[in-house]
C-alpha cells in the first residue's frame, strides 16, 4: 500500500493504484449507487485533458516530455477507465470526477516518464488541469457526449421511419376499420396508419437535427465561474479549436461564458425533445400491441413476429414484447425528464451544482432511445397482416353507414342502427323501406375509397 497526503490528512491506497487521494475519499463519502459513466462521456473528458495539454506545451506553459506523456495517457482512455472509481451522481458538481481522470492521467503519464505511481511527478493540479475546472471540463465533455448519441438516435430514428415508410407502401390498399376511443369509426387503410407514425417520427428526426446546433455551445476556457480567473488569455482563446479539432465534434466556444457556465437550460430543451420522442414511440408500441391483440377473440389484425416464447405455461402463446420493452424504456425517458427539467432549475448563482445529474441522464436517456428505436425497426420489419381479419372487422362495422347522414341525416341513421341492434344489413332495409332507395344503391354510397381520402385529392 502507498500513502498520499494533502491539507485535509493521509490516506492509504493500492501501490498499483492509478487513481488517487481525492477519488478514494470520493468512493467514502459517495457510496456507488451502481450507475455507469456512459463511455463517450469518458472518451470526451480525457480527450479535452489531451487537447488542454497540447494547447499548454503549444503555448509554453507546459514542458514537453510531461505534456507529451499526458497526451500519450489520454490515448489510452479505454485501458484506464476502469480505474474511474468515483459514482456518476457523486456531489461537487462533478469535482470528483474530474480529480478522479485528473489523478488517472496523471499517474500513468508519471508512469511513462519513468516515475513510480504515487509520486506525481506529472501533477494533477498543475499540469494535468492547467487553466481547467471542473466547472467548465464536466460540461463541455457532457455536451460533446451527448452530441455523439444524439447523432446516433437520429439515425436509429431514420432507420425505423424508413422501415415504416416500406410498410406503409406495402400496407397501403389494405382496407381495415378505423378506431376513436377504442370503438369502432370511419375506414381507413392499413398503410395510412403506418404513414402517420411516419410522419410522427418525422418530426423527431427534424427537432433532434436542429437542437445540435444549440448543445455545440460550450463554456470551455471559463474555468470555476466563466470569466476565466487562472487561465490565460491566449489559452482561453484557442482551448475550443483545440478540442474540436482532436474530438471531430464541431463545439463552439459560447459567446457568453459566464452564461453558459451557470446555465444549463439547453439540456432541458434536449431532454424535453427526447420526451417527445417517447412519446411517439410508446404511442407506435402501444398501436401495434392493440392492432395485434387477441388475435382470435380481440382485433387481430396485426401478426406479431413470434420473436420468443409469450408464456411458461400457456402453450404456442405469442406476445408483443419488442412494443412493450419499448414503452418500459419510453418511461425511463419520461422519468428522467422530470429529473433534468428539476435539476436544471435549481443551478444557483454562478454555477449548476447537480450537472452530474443532468449530463448522466440525459446521456442515459439518449442511449434507451436507441436501443428502443433498434428493436422497434427489427420487430416492424417481420410485422404481417392479417388480411381476413381486417376484412371481417370492416364488414362488421356500423361506423361504414357515416356517409349516409347526407342522404337521411344524423338523428335517422342513428335511430335505424339502434332499431337494427347495430347491424349493418338490417340498418340498411330499415333505411331501404323508409327512403324507397334500393339496398344496392345504399351499399353504392358506402364508398370506402371515398371515406379513406383514397377515391380523390386530398
Amino acid at each position: 500500500m502507498r500513502k498520499e497526503k494533502d491539507y485535509l490528512g493521509e490516506v492509504e491506497l493500492p501501490d498499483n493504484a492509478f487513481y488517487g487521494i481525492n477519488s478514494k475519499r470520493a468512493t467514502e463519502n459517495f457510496p456507488t449507487t451502481g450507475e455507469q459513466f456512459d463511455e463517450k462521456f469518458i472518451w470526451a473528458y480525457f480527450m479535452i485533458k489531451k487537447a488542454a495539454a497540447i494547447l499548454n506545451k503549444e503555448l509554453g506553459y507546459l514542458p514537453e516530455n510531461i505534456a507529451n506523456a499526458i497526451t500519450q495517457a489520454c490515448d489510452e482512455w479505454e485501458t484506464l477507465k476502469k480505474s474511474i472509481i468515483v459514482d456518476p451522481l457523486s456531489g461537487g458538481a462533478g469535482t470528483a470526477v474530474n480529480m478522479n481522470i485528473n489523478e488517472i492521467i496523471a499517474n500513468r503519464a508519471s508512469q511513462i516518464l519513468g516515475k513510480e505511481l504515487g509520486s506525481y511527478f506529472v501533477n494533477p493540479f498543475d499540469h494535468v488541469n492547467l487553466h481547467q475546472s471542473t466547472n467548465d471540463t464536466f460540461p463541455t465533455a457532457g455536451k460533446i457526449a451527448v452530441i455523439l448519441r444524439l447523432r446516433e438516435l437520429i439515425q436509429a430514428v431514420i432507420k425505423l421511419q424508413e422501415i415504416i415508410q416500406k410498410k406503409e407502401k406495402e400496407y397501403y390498399t389494405i382496407r381495415k376499420v378505423g378506431r376513436t376511443q377504442l370503438m369502432d369509426g370511419p375506414p381507413i387503410m392499413l398503410g395510412q396508419e403506418f404513414g402517420a407514425w411516419a410522419d410522427a417520427l418525422a418530426r423527431d428526426r427534424w427537432r433532434l437535427n436542429k437542437v445540435e446546433e444549440r448543445i455545440r455551445s460550450v463554456n470551455l476556457g471559463g474555468t470555476a465561474i466563466g470569466t476565466g480567473v487562472g487561465a490565460p488569455k491566449d489559452y482561453i482563446l484557442k482551448i475550443v479549436e483545440i478540442t474540436r479539432q482532436v474530438t471531430g465534434v464541431k463545439i463552439a466556444k459560447a459567446e457568453n461564458l459566464i452564461d453558459m457556465t451557470q446555465n444549463l437550460d439547453v439540456f432541458s430543451e434536449i431532454h424535453g425533445l427526447l420526451k417527445s420522442a417517447a412519446v411517439n414511440l410508446y404511442k407506435i408500441s402501444n398501436d401495434i400491441r392493440l392492432l395485434s391483440s387477441g388475435p382470435h377473440t380481440a382485433i387481430g389484425e396485426l401478426i406479431p413476429p413470434p420473436v420468443q416464447i409469450g408464456s411458461s405455461i400457456m402453450p404456442g402463446k405469442i406476445n408483443p414484447v419488442i412494443p412493450e420493452y419499448v414503452m418500459q424504456l419510453s418511461h425511463v425517458v419520461f422519468g428522467n425528464d422530470v429529473i433534468v427539467t428539476s435539476a436544471c432549475s435549481l443551478g444557483n448563482l454562478e454555477l449548476n451544482q447537480f450537472v452530474p445529474i443532468i449530463v448522466h441522464y440525459t446521456l442515459k436517456s439518449l442511449y434507451f432511445l436507441k436501443n428502443a428505436c433498434d428493436a422497434l425497426t427489427k420487430y416492424i420489419d417481420k410485422i404481417e397482416v392479417n388480411h381476413q381479419k381486417c376484412e371481417k372487422n370492416l364488414e362488421s362495422s356500423f361506423s361504414n353507414l357515416t356517409p349516409l347522414i347526407k342522404i337521411f341525416g344524423y338523428d335517422i341513421v342513428s335511430a335505424a342502427v339502434k332499431q337494427a341492434k347495430w347491424d349493418i344489413e338490417k340498418t340498411l332495409k330499415i333505411l331501404a323501406k323508409k327512403s324507397g332507395i334500393s339496398e344496392s344503391e345504399l351499399r353504392k354510397k358506402l364508398n370506402v375509397q371515398k371515406m379513406t381520402g383514397l377515391g380523390f385529392n386530398l
